[in-house]
């Protein structure tokens, strides 16, 4: 017997960010290097079936591999996130810490990625949740996806 997997049907979320733009520089006020402090995020296009939001900030070009700087979930329908705002439950990201943690490449240019998910769900996870568990948590409720990728480099 064949495994058959649902395809995945999902309305494109349009994110962008007040605090820079797609693929340029984010503003060391969002960094390790400044106030660390999570950025703004515009939400656009959210589908009418949506019960919640999702979020994952994370760095594809770390050393180690894919490192996540911001995991939350279960957070109320908007078009908003706000500069310096717990918006809704926050995971465990990999410094180990329940908070965002900005930008702070060792060496050269890193990419980060703001990923919004639109789930018709909310879910039930602890506070120790990883990014791993997390997407497994919404797999078969994202109903909307959209990210927004911006650039950092520390000046040393």
């Amino acid at each position: 017997m064949k495994n058959i997997e649902k395809a995945i049907d999902y309305k494109l979320l349009n994110i962008s960010s007040t605090a820079f733009k797609a693929g340029e520089m984010i503003p060391s006020k969002y960094t390790c290097d400044g106030a660390n402090i999570n950025p703004p995020v515009e939400i656009k296009g959210i589908p009418e079936e949506a019960l919640c939001l999702a979020l994952i900030i994370d760095d594809p070009d770390s050393p180690v591999g894919n490192w996540v700087h911001w995991l939350v979930w279960n957070i109320p329908v908007t078009h908003h996130i706000k500069e310096n705002h717990i918006p809704g439950t926050e995971g465990t990201n990999d410094f180990q810490k329940h908070q965002y943690s900005g930008p702070c490449p060792p060496s050269g240019t890193h990419r980060y990625f703001v990923k919004v998910y639109a789930l018709d769900a909310l879910l039930d996870l602890p506070a120790k949740t990883k990014k791993s568990q997390l997407e497994k948590a919404m797999s078969g409720h994202i109903v909307g996806f959209g990210e927004l990728t911006g650039v950092y480099e520390r000046n040393k």
